[in-house]
């Protein structure tokens, strides 16, 4: 796979998932080695995080601990781990806010093993003094997955679906025809904490990506927003929910599983990232990404939502042998064959020299689109300030919408994405 890793920091949710659970005899036994102690964030990943934790261990002796926190909780974790005895000596920077406020407590990666490895350094994260304060260690995209044997049974090719009206085409008239087709059009668009990310961030990238555009780009988070591209974000939200095996007004309490229902063939579309190419793949085998058509002039050259959130950085308020260990524990995981070969898997792409290619059939479209000339939508969603506040507005406003789809609900929405991004843009900047 050829390797093209394409834009900066994306910002999503979790879910918890089993721990590496470690007494505290057993984990910071013979100390003068050092500990890693890695705050994942990374929910899909645990599994596997937890194996290398293992094998690292077997191998070295060094104690490795892996704890992923709950859903919505990461920042409030590493916040509370920080300040313990014995606090995360591995921590992510998902976004400009993080690196923002945690950057004094990074360590210069400059001239370590680990960056020495990388393929590029275009994707690297400095701060106000150019200090290498993290680095990538994957990359992702997201878009709309559609079931192509599910379009063809519907009369339709995916090959059709070139813009946000050919698409709109193929989900009503699925969605009218569910009956006798048997699956409908979208998957659930849930509002809970499970699910809302989908569209509080992935899906508000659409109009973030637009604005940033027309603005030639941005460098930091900007002080507002004008909601240029909010009729899009509109049009691709409304075509999820009112076309969807289950209704809008279902929404707020959550309790649906959209992946099992694109598995279980339930519906032809489901909204989410190259994340989910490891599940699918064994139910969906034949499973594609789709641009967010949105009916932006000039979008049959979009390409996907590319970037990531997952930036490893190293505390330097560790014991000095715990930081000597977590960047030699970090240098391992990208050129040992077996630990790398098991972190692709789960993570689809590492830009690192020794890491192997990737089976991820997203990710190849993501480089698919852009060698056919398509634009990529980066992340612009890493600038939302306050984000845990800002998507929670987003949540209250979209719930008032899905349960009455009036003029005046939608406005509301407006002014949550717009009117929201400058009051919390100045509430992290007053501080």
């Amino acid at each position: 796979m050829k390797r093209t890793y394409i834009a900066i920091i994306k910002t999503g949710l979790i879910l918890m998932l089993p721990m590496l659970l470690l007494s505290a005899c057993s984990s910071y036994a013979d100390a003068s080695r050092g500990r890693v102690y890695w705050l994942n964030y990374k929910a899909e990943s645990d599994g596997t995080l937890q194996k290398v934790a293992d094998l690292y261990e077997k191998e070295t002796g060094v104690k490795v601990k892996v704890m992923t926190a709950a859903s919505g909780t990461y920042d409030k974790m590493l916040n509370s781990e920080m300040d313990k005895a014995h606090p995360p000596t591995i921590i992510v920077l998902k976004n400009r806010e993080n690196v923002d406020k945690w950057a004094d407590c990074c360590v210069d990666l400059t001239d370590t093993p680990l960056a020495s490895e990388l393929e590029s350094d275009v994707y690297n994260v400095f701060d106000k003094d150019k200090r290498l304060v993290a680095v990538g260690y994957c990359y992702e995209c997201f878009g709309i997955i559609a079931n192509p044997s599910l379009i063809e049974k519907a009369g339709y090719s995916v090959d059709e679906i070139k813009n946000f009206e050919s698409l709109k085409t193929v989900a009503e008239d699925i969605h009218a025809r569910a009956g006798e087709l048997g699956f409908d059009a979208f998957t659930s668009c849930d509002m809970d904490d499970s699910s809302s990310w989908r569209f509080t961030a992935h899906m508000a990238n659409l109009e973030y990506f637009y604005e940033e555009r027309d603005a030639g780009g941005w460098s930091e988070a900007p002080a507002s927003i004008k909601g240029t591209y909010m009729d899009n974000y509109k049009n691709l939200y409304d075509l999820c929910i009112n076309n969807s095996c289950v209704s809008p007004q279902t929404l707020a309490t959550g309790g649906h599983d959209a992946e099992n229902e694109f598995m279980s063939e339930k519906a032809a579309f489901f909204v989410n990232g190259s994340w989910e190419y490891e599940a699918l793949s064994k139910k969906v085998p034949g499973a594609v990404m789709l641009p967010y058509y949105c009916g932006v002039e000039g979008e049959e050259k979009a390409g996907l939502n590319c970037g990531t959130e997952n930036n490893w950085a190293v505390n330097s308020r560790a014991k000095e042998q715990d930081v000597r260990a977590t960047l030699d524990f970090m240098y391992w995981c990208v050129t040992d064959e077996t630990a790398s070969k098991m972190l692709v898997d789960t993570f689809g792409v590492m830009p690192y020299r020794k890491a192997p290619d990737s089976d991820n059939t997203f990710l190849t479209a993501a480089e698919a689109y852009e060698d056919s000339g398509a634009y990529v939508m980066d992340w612009a969603m890493s600038y939302q300030p306050n984000a845990d506040q800002y998507r929670a507005g987003l949540v209250s406003a979209l719930d008032l919408y899905n349960s009455d789809q009036s003029d005046a609900n939608w406005e509301n929405v407006c002014t949550a994405f717009v009117q929201g991004w400058e009051y919390n843009y100045r509430e992290v900047n007053a501080k």
